[in-house]
């Protein structure tokens, strides 16, 4: 078998609270009953998903395994991107999801049940989703990376950091996102923001948060980009303004439910581009992962990575 005909796994182990350690033997051993028998490697540290990406196309893979959660796929589309052998669409990523969150996969129908998942990488569906190139500041130095699916300003990053910072405390469990995202509503305070989306300014003005999508899910099952279309190639851009602290408890269902749009104080813009400056200084979260500050600006990559999908997406989306 040519090397680019085999997959290659990248296996975050602590990804899911260990899930990704204790679960792989029996997803490889499905793996193995459906005559997939990847080469695979853990992840021993963050951003190390990156430089296995980037090391595994080189040496000739072109069919990559995710075993990890939403931080996991961004590492390896990053790797995609700095990788310079092929082009990104070149190589076949799928996903067995084992995270916590598991946004990106509720995008494309891919099942969370291991055997499921593996039955959708067997059907081999796949599907060009576009991406996101950000820039954003860190101690001063202009930075960029790669989006998958969601990114939030404000609002959502503070709620991303405190999550992040209990994990990394050791603490567990499906409660951690909402304990921290009702902690930073009793603390957090609108900012003075001005958005630009393809060069027009449609923002200036106390925002709350502002989520841009490719995908639709973010924050284990938040919908703040409900119409997002994975390859439309526009980002979906949601701004919540100023809202007090009752406000946000009394309307917290509506970021779960789709109906987020009914909330007067919101707004949906789509474009290529958008930049958003602030003051004071705001954070981001990129997929999951915390970075830093603003200014922060966006650009479309059009159908710029092939992934598996689901059957179903695909039949949804050609109706769309």
């Amino acid at each position: 078998m040519e090397i680019s005909d085999k997959w290659y796994a990248i296996v975050n182990p602590v990804a899911g609270s260990g899930k990704g350690l204790t679960d792989w033997p029996a997803i490889s051993k499905m793996l193995r009953d459906h005559h997939i028998v990847p080469e695979y490697v853990f992840t021993e540290h963050k951003y190390h998903a990156i430089e296995l990406t980037v090391e595994a196309v080189n040496n000739g893979f072109r069919k990559i395994i995710v075993v990890g959660g939403d931080g996991t796929i961004h590492e390896v589309v990053n790797g995609l991107f700095i990788q310079k052998t092929v082009p990104t669409t070149d190589v076949l990523l799928s996903v067995i999801a084992v995270g916590t969150g598991n946004d990106w996969i509720r995008m494309f129908g891919i099942p969370r049940k291991y055997s499921e998942a593996i039955r959708a990488i067997v059907a081999g569906h796949s599907f060009l989703q576009d991406v996101g190139v950000i820039s954003y500041y860190q101690a001063s130095y202009k930075q960029h990376r790669y989006m998958a699916n969601v990114a939030g300003v404000g609002f959502d990053a503070v709620v991303n950091r405190r999550y992040n910072h209990l994990k990394e405390e050791g603490k567990k469990g499906k409660w951690l996102y909402l304990w921290s995202t009702l902690k930073a509503v009793l603390t957090y305070s609108s900012s003075g923001v001005k958005v630009f989306v393809d060069d027009e300014l449609v923002v200036n003005e106390l925002v709350y948060s502002a989520t841009i999508g490719i995908g639709k899910y973010n924050g284990g099952g938040m919908l703040q980009t409900p119409n997002a279309i994975a390859d439309d190639g526009l980002f979906d851009l949601t701004v919540i303004r100023k809202m007090s602290k009752l406000g946000v408890l009394l309307n917290f269902k509506v970021l779960f439910n789709g109906k987020i749009y009914k909330l007067r104080n919101t707004s949906l813009n789509r474009g290529r581009r958008i930049r958003i400056e602030s003051s004071p200084e705001i954070v981001i979260e990129v997929d999951g992962e915390a970075l830093g500050n603003s200014p922060f600006e966006f650009e479309i990559i059009d159908r710029a990575v092939r992934v598996i999908v689901a059957e179903r997406f695909l039949k949804e989306s050609s109706n769309q």
